[in-house]
């Protein structure tokens, strides 16, 4: 650990001589369980709980709660990462206000997507103010999470996005947009993403490598797992000049089958990036049985560790995580999809951490 008391804050320093991290996780506290306000803390957790686009299962605008009830039962010591905990993670409240906006406009958008499954051919027209009104807000969710994250960056905090839906961290891509000249994409996902206003919505969760590839600070989107994605998906791939590469899931899992070790093909995912990365993780880029309340399971993808040790050859290759996004964990039944989003947020949190020199590992 690199982090030096000496340089802390007064309250930071008393927080860290008084934690007890051995004991029981304290529920109703913040993230994991720690005691650091938004300025005492290295790294800020950013909530957005929307999901008004989602066209199959419900509830990840509830992933940002789902997360942070489940996260006080993680144990913080990680024998990679000494005294890990020091770093300081927060999560500001999550906001009502865009909760209840999803709420709404979620009402409205299920009638239309009905409608829409329905076949019919006419009647379009009665769904236009739905529409217009769900773009719109669609717009403002972009233009205030992008005011808001790149606050928490021009503080110095290092910051990751937490959805809802893979919407959400659109704004997020574009305050990093404003502040670096290049970066590429991680994403790791079932889903391609990349339709074109999917369900006559622009901001939909199946658009949003569609509109992170109109920043032209996106260098490269590199895509790992995916195994659900339409022609035009793959045609746009094909026809992207190289500035797509795509890492089906079952191409991945046929070489792991023939012999080609999991370290091998990582090398091969991170030979494809530039120096600075942004991670766009997409839960149900799991095996569907580490995430099974997700919006839109698919079977197939990667088990809870391989996709750990993929973000750590990233950082130990020597590539900067500039932020991340986490998205699409909704609750279900049970504390079970919370309690592994949170062990993946905490991983990413510490990597990200790592990879821009503010922690260092234990090799």
């Amino acid at each position: 650990m690199n982090l030096n008391l000496k340089s802390m804050c007064d309250s930071k320093r008393t927080k860290i001589a008084s934690f007890d991290q051995n004991g029981v996780g304290e529920v109703g506290s913040n993230l994991f369980g720690l005691p650091f306000t938004e300025e005492e803390s290295e790294v800020v957790v950013f909530p957005i709980p929307w999901e008004v686009t989602v066209s199959y299962n419900a509830g990840t605008a509830e992933g940002p709660a789902a997360v942070l009830d489940a996260s006080p039962q993680l144990d913080v010591f990680d024998p990679e990462l000494p005294d890990v905990w020091h770093l300081g993670i927060h999560m500001p409240e999550i906001p009502e206000n865009w909760a209840s906006e999803s709420r709404r406009l979620r009402e409205k958008s299920e009638h239309y997507i009905k409608w829409l499954e329905s076949g019919e051919n006419t009647g379009i027209e009665r769904f236009k103010l739905t529409i217009d009104e769900i773009n719109r807000k669609g717009e403002q969710l972009l233009d205030w999470s992008k005011t808001e994250t790149g606050a928490l960056l021009d503080k110095g905090k290092l910051v990751g996005v937490l959805g809802g839906d893979h919407s959400t961290p659109l704004g997020f891509m574009h305050a990093l947009a404003d502040r670096n000249s290049e970066f590429g994409i991680l994403q790791i996902d079932a889903h391609s993403d990349l339709r074109k206003a999917y369900e006559g919505f622009p901001y939909s969760h199946a658009s949003i490598m569609y509109n992170a590839l109109k920043l032209p600070q996106v260098k490269k989107l590199v895509q790992v797992g995916i195994r659900d994605l339409c022609q035009a998906e793959a045609e746009l791939v094909d026809q992207s000049n190289g500035r797509v590469t795509t890492f089906y899931d079952s191409k991945i899992k046929a070489a792991m089958y023939e012999g080609t070790s999991w370290r091998k093909q990582c090398k091969k995912i991170i030979a494809q990036l530039p120096q600075k990365v942004y991670i766009s993780f997409d839960i149900d880029g799991l095996d569907p049985k580490l995430c099974p309340a997700t919006g839109t399971p698919v079977p197939g993808g990667f088990e809870f560790e391989e996709a750990v040790y993929l973000i750590k050859a990233l950082v130990k290759s020597g590539r900067e995580i500039i932020g991340f996004d986490l998205c699409e964990v909704a609750p279900g039944e049970s504390d079970w999809n919370g309690n592994v989003g949170a062990r993946l947020l905490f991983k990413l949190c510490n990597w990200m951490a790592v990879s821009q020199g503010r922690l260092k590992s234990v090799d």
